[in-house]
């Protein structure tokens, strides 16, 4: 298994994100300047059991749209780096999770083929001043980047912040699933996940 940690900056006209990973765990400090966002990053990487730290900074005079999708795509990049070779991973990873009324299912592959299918509709437009389409923004960004397939259902729910909160829980379950060791080989038929 190649490395399991990354580090890397991204700097746009829109934004500036320093992010760092790593798979097995570690420090969790995440600052945004976008709090909702703060908070589903930092439960995503506890229930995820990852070590993770993120400063960006972005034009949210505008709105939150840059920050959320490029930290998306930097994350997507970190999950992608750290993955490696993915020689031995689990490679699928699925996971049903209950968040009080809301029930949401995740399932991931490793494959090196993005798809990403979302079917998710929130009950209001935002939690708080986060506008809650921001939520599959983020996903969509960082399935393409992390080179995944990624499928996020809602089955039910009522409360925009939970069905978000379980989302980022959800998908954090699966993709620790998924990227757990359990083996000496890639499992492919092909020999081969890029």
């Amino acid at each position: 298994m190649d490395k399991r940690y990354f580090e890397a900056n991204r700097k746009t006209t829109e934004t500036n994100i320093t992010l760092k990973l790593n798979l097995d765990g570690g420090k969790i400090d995440v600052k945004t300047t976008i709090g909702f966002l703060d908070h589903m990053l930092e439960l995503f990487a506890k229930h995820g059991s990852f070590g993770l730290e993120v400063r960006a900074a972005g034009d949210t005079f505008i709105d939150f749209h840059h920050t959320v999708e490029d930290i998306g795509i930097l994350m997507g990049k970190a999950f992608y780096e750290t993955a490696g070779d993915k020689l031995g991973i689990k490679r699928y990873g699925f996971f049903l999770l209950p968040m009080d009324e809301t029930l949401v299912e995740s399932a991931v592959d490793f494959s090196g083929r993005t798809f990403f299918a979302y079917n998710v509709t929130f009950p209001s437009n935002k939690v708080g001043d986060f506008d809650t389409e921001l939520v599959g923004e983020f996903w969509h960004a960082f399935a393409q980047n992390a080179k995944i397939n990624l499928h996020i259902i809602l089955r039910y729910g009522t409360n925009s912040h939970h069905i978000a909160e379980g989302i980022f829980k959800c998908v954090a379950k699966s993709l620790k699933q998924s990227l757990t060791i359990t083996g000496t080989e890639i499992l492919s038929t092909k020999g081969l996940l890029e």
